[in-house]
């Protein structure tokens, strides 16, 4: 199966800013006692195994250990409601890691499933600041950061040399809301804490 997408992606977490998993490659144990953290993609364009999935939103969340590379996640994987059947079947196999790619490294970390779902998805990029709503059960948005010594029009602070399934280049963010409520048997408020945010090209 050949496939290629490309777009952009935001992240929540309920580790303060900068998160130790991201920046140690999984390797340093989280901010709490669990982690708990919302992967979201926009494809602008994509096309896997011959169909079309230009223009869909894709989200990941999962709950982990606190040294996430333990493994043990529990991972539901949320489905754009606007994807037809093939669509959806197409875009569950890249993002589950059955299809290869970056996804398919995480797979050996994750113990359960919780869910997969085709829902409403609303993903939205608007300069410094991206946001993502998930049905009634996830309401995240995020602000990428500037030194304040540069002033709003500052540079965006960035992380790069990562280790992340979407880009070895993420920017450091904030997020403004972030809220869960009903995700498999959880609800969280984690407003205040770490985001990220980069664009991501991916093929197999």
């Amino acid at each position: 199966m050949a496939w290629n997408l490309s777009g952009t992606y935001l992240e929540s977490c309920n580790c303060d800013v900068v998160c130790p998993c991201t920046t140690s490659g999984l390797t340093a144990p989280a901010d709490r006692e669990r982690c708990q953290v919302t992967f979201a993609f926009h494809i602008e364009r994509g096309e896997v195994d011959g169909v079309d999935v230009s223009d869909r939103n894709v989200v990941v969340f999962a709950d982990t250990p606190r040294l996430m590379a333990d493994g043990g996640w529990q991972v539901a994987l949320y489905v754009d409601g606007s994807a037809d059947d093939r669509q959806a079947d197409a875009l569950g196999k890249v993002f589950s890691g059955q299809a290869g790619g970056p996804m398919a490294a995480l797979a050996p970390l994750v113990a359960e499933v919780l869910g997969v779902e085709r829902v409403p998805i609303g993903y939205h990029d608007d300069g410094r600041r991206h946001s993502v709503r998930v049905s009634d059960v996830i309401d995240i948005e995020i602000e990428d950061q500037v030194a304040p010594q540069f002033g709003e029009g500052g540079p965006v602070m960035r992380l790069t040399g990562m280790f992340h399934p979407a880009s070895s280049t993420l920017t450091i963010a904030r997020s403004t809301r972030a809220i869960g409520r009903g995700v498999h048997g959880r609800s969280w408020d984690f407003t205040g804490g770490n985001g990220h945010a980069a664009p991501f090209s991916w093929a197999a």
